[in-house]
Order: structure tokens, then sequence, then C-alpha cells
């Protein structure tokens, strides 16, 4: 189902980000896929996350899709060019693949292929004008499709950046062309939402908020210093410091279901990045949204 349909029907949205396999064995991707298929309305398939090469987004999602899973293709411009990234629109079309999330993507420099070269060829605002125009039947050169795809797509925003001036006229441009959600980096203080609902309160437009789980003080630390515009504060990381292994655990869990009740009125639905705690997502979604019915 389309998430901008669950969203119209004023439904709490639950996603889950999973890592697209490194490789050709995906067994142990469909094993935590089937961790958190019945607690979520769709598992979000990452565009070569923070530049780390993984096996394409549209397979592994085709791959869901075979299995009855709900699925985010996440589409990225700073990968492939004009003619690449159409025709990715349109094979996920043609597959049933048809939540899109458009990103900018990473710089290659920071991944593990460092001598990769950016393309660069689309913002990400002209890759949603892009999108947008494949469903009105036509290519971004006017050339007619034979048939027209629909889309669900939904545009990213860093809260603590989106509320300046330049980052905040990008985002509005892409809800104004089509984007139909935000879906938010993490968020781990309810008043920076605030703040950055606060900020875009205009545009009527439905927000999903990002949270990645907290494993450990020191992912906190990491998060700070290489993810900009993410800040955990620093009285988390200190509740997290010197914990043995279970207690650690306890109270991660504990922080994630607490901080994301208080977000909950304020949003749309939640974007959970497990980062290997697949297996927790079970305990944490019915703590936040209630129980949910199994999906058959």
């Amino acid at each position: 189902m389309y998430i901008c349909e669950i969203i119209k029907r004023r439904k709490f949205v639950v996603t889950c980000e999973i890592d697209s396999p490194k490789g050709i064995n995906i067994e142990e991707f469909l094993d935590k896929a089937d961790m958190v298929k019945d607690y979520v309305d769709a598992i979000h398939i990452g565009d070569n996350q923070r530049a780390v090469m993984r096996a394409a987004p549209l397979a592994i999602c085709h791959v869901l899709k075979e299995k009855q899973i709900e699925t985010i293709m996440e589409l990225s411009a700073q990968y492939r060019n004009r003619l690449a990234l159409q025709a990715d629109l349109l094979g996920a079309a043609i597959l049933g693949v048809e939540n899109i999330l458009l990103t900018k993507g990473f710089d290659p420099s920071i991944g593990d292929h460092a001598e990769a070269k950016p393309v660069l060829d689309l913002d990400c605002v002209a890759l949603v004008k892009t999108a947008v125009t494949l469903t009105k039947g036509v290519d971004m050169t006017g050339h007619a499709l034979n048939e027209a795809p629909n889309f669900c797509l939904g545009v990213t925003a860093v809260p603590e950046l989106e509320t300046d001036g330049a980052h905040l006229a990008e985002l509005k441009e892409k809800i104004s062309l089509g984007a139909s959600y935000i879906q938010t980096q993490p968020i781990y203080e309810p008043e920076v939402l605030e703040k950055f609902l606060e900020s875009i309160s205009g545009l009527n437009v439905p927000v999903i908020v990002g949270h990645m789980m907290l494993k450990s003080a020191s992912m906190a630390r990491f998060i700070n210093s290489n993810l900009p515009g993410v800040t955990v504060p620093e009285r988390l990381i200190r509740e997290l410091e010197g914990l043995s292994r279970d207690q650690l655990l306890r109270k991660s869990l504990q922080v994630s279901i607490e901080l994301l009740r208080k977000m909950k009125p304020l949003c749309q639905g939640v974007h959970l990045i497990p980062a290997g705690w697949e297996r927790y997502i079970s305990g944490i979604i019915p703590q936040i949204v209630g129980e949910r019915t199994p999906k058959s």
C-alpha cells in the first residue's frame, strides 16, 4: 500500500530501514525482514547508504514485494545520471515498487569506494521534478511514455539544518514540486522536532520522524561526529555510559520508547533505523503505537 494512502487514512506510519546485503546471499537480510514485517507498514531499503556499495535497492525491494512485504525504495541523485535515474524509476514501477524516497546521496569520498566520482547530473530538487514529470506521462525531455507510473514520493530533511534559509527554501521547493511527505534524519530531542515543524507549518505536509536506536555511548558520539545536523544530547550519552551489556540494552530500548512516545503526537509516523537490532522491533513498536494486527 502507498505510504501516502496510509497517511491519508490518518493512520500512524511505521517504517524500518534494513541494510541491503553486501553480496548476493540474502538469507540474513530476509531473516531480519521477517523479524520486523508484522510490526511495520514498509521496509525501507537505502541506496548505498554513507556511500558504501551494497546490492541495488530495486532488486531487494522486488524480492520483498514477491514475499508480500511492502517496501520503500531510496533513490539517490548522487550516483546516477538522468538516464539511469529515470530508468530506475520506471523499472521500479514495473516491478510494483511505488513508494520512493528521493535523496541527494552521500559523497563517495566518505565510503568504501573513495576513488569513485560523484555523478552530480541532477540535484535532489531536479530529481523530484523528474519523478513527478514521469507520473504525468512524459520523460524529462518531453517524450511521451506508453503508460505513466504512479508513485508516492518522499524526501528527506535534517531538522537541525532545515530551519536556516537555504536548506528550508530547498525543502519547500521539493514539496511544491510534488513530494508527498518528509522523512527526517534521526531526532533525539522533541524540541528539535517542534522547531522544525514550526518552520514548515505553512507546507501542510506529513512528517515521518527518523530514529536510530542507540546501541552504546560510543555509537552516539560517532553520530555526533559523522552525521551533520544530527545531535545526540550529552545527557543521553551519559545515561548509556558505564553500563553492563544487559543494562545497556534495557536503557537503550527505554530511551527509544520514551523519546518516540513524546514525539508521536507531533508527527504522522516514525522511521526506525535499528542498526542491527531488528530483533527488538517487536518489543518497541507495541509500546509506541499499540498492538498491530499481524499481516497474513
